[in-house]
């Protein structure tokens, strides 16, 4: 159906008759009127002019009906559709910094960074999400959000797979990512908020310690799930010979441990790319609960179809007007030059 925002427009539909009113109210009637021989050359321009002021009062007309209508705001307005009425307010917190480039993880039998694996197990979890409103958070040196709470899935995968690697800079602020968490999900119903933080390192920046941040997150009965990633042992080329070296070294395992327990969460290990899609598996066990439904109605601006018919008159309006017009002053220039009585 159609509807209009702001109807209070129509009133000024009849604005126009004040232009006929009042000029008649002050008009003054000549007392004697006299014979203009000179005007009679002219009658039959005039008269020309006048078959056709027809026209013109109406396309003026139409023109002015359009421009109210446009300024009304007219609107589609579709069937209402129903939201999904179950699911968590679930943000994914996800480290992007540095080290997540390092090429220890096994992905098709290639060696890829840690971030091409999170992109595609994190990926297949957030498909698998439905009813769930999703919110991704990116945290390098700063944290930012991404994408707020959502039902809209392609968007969060859409967003993850195009994050390019040490955008929000190389270190890593965990407190940070954390208390962003805690101010979007703080305004949200109180039975479902969790959290999902993923990284690889230690916190080594930011204003907020993370252990600090996990308490708020108790307060507000947010439920913070840490996942450590990174293989333990890598392969690297020395001088003479390779050697093998532990690139998770700096996981801080102990912290993640506490931020999960201090909020009622789990602290899980994931030292490749299966056993990291073993643990979003067994997240996805997460029940949902319910919640309200809610339902919302498509809307789709139409104010554009009648203004830009009010902008096609005014072309057809000032046709009728101007090159009558021209046609007349030249006639009568003629007349005047030629010397007709």
């Amino acid at each position: 159906m159609i509807e209009f925002a702001w109807p209070w427009f129509f009133y000024a539909l009849p604005l126009p008759l004040l232009a006929l009113i009042l000029p008649r109210a002050v008009r003054q009637e000549a007392a004697l009127r006299t014979p203009n021989y000179r005007a009679l050359s002219t009658l039959s321009a005039d008269a020309r002019i006048a078959s056709k002021k027809w026209l013109q009062r109406w396309a003026a007309l139409l023109m002015w009906l359009a421009i109210v209508l446009a300024g009304s705001q007219p609107k589609w307005v579709g069937e209402p559709i129903s939201l999904p009425s179950s699911g968590r307010d679930l943000l994914l917190a996800v480290d992007i910094s540095g080290s997540m480039g390092t090429e220890d993880m096994m992905l098709s039998n290639t060696m890829v960074p840690r971030l091409t694996a999170v992109k595609q197990v994190v990926g297949e979890f957030v498909e698998r999400r439905k009813g769930d409103r999703l919110g991704l958070i990116l945290f390098g040196s700063q944290a930012y959000l991404q994408a707020p709470l959502t039902f809209d899935r392609n968007t969060i995968n859409t967003l993850l797979m195009e994050t390019p690697l040490g955008i929000a800079g190389g270190k890593t602020a965990i407190g940070d990512a954390i208390g962003l968490a805690v101010k979007r999900l703080s305004k949200r119903p109180a039975e479902n908020r969790v959290l999902i933080l993923l990284t690889d390192g230690v916190n080594n920046i930011g204003e907020v310690a993370p252990l600090q941040a996990a308490k708020l997150a108790a307060q507000e009965g947010i439920t913070i799930y840490t996942i450590g990633f990174g293989a333990d042992q890598m392969s690297v080329s020395g001088l003479l010979f390779n050697r093998t070296i532990n690139p998770s070294a700096e996981l801080d395992t102990q912290t993640l441990t506490e931020i999960a327990e201090l909020t009622g969460g789990l602290y899980q290990r994931a030292r490749s790319t299966d056993e990291l899609a073993q643990i979003y598996a067994a997240l996805d066990e997460l029940e949902p609960i319910e919640v309200d439904q809610e339902t919302y109605r498509p809307e789709k601006s139409l104010f554009f179809w009648p203004l830009g018919s009010a902008l096609l008159l005014s072309f057809l309006w000032a046709g009728f007007w101007i090159a009558p017009s021209i046609r007349l002053t030249a006639f009568k220039q003629t007349n005047s030059l030629s010397g007709a009585p």
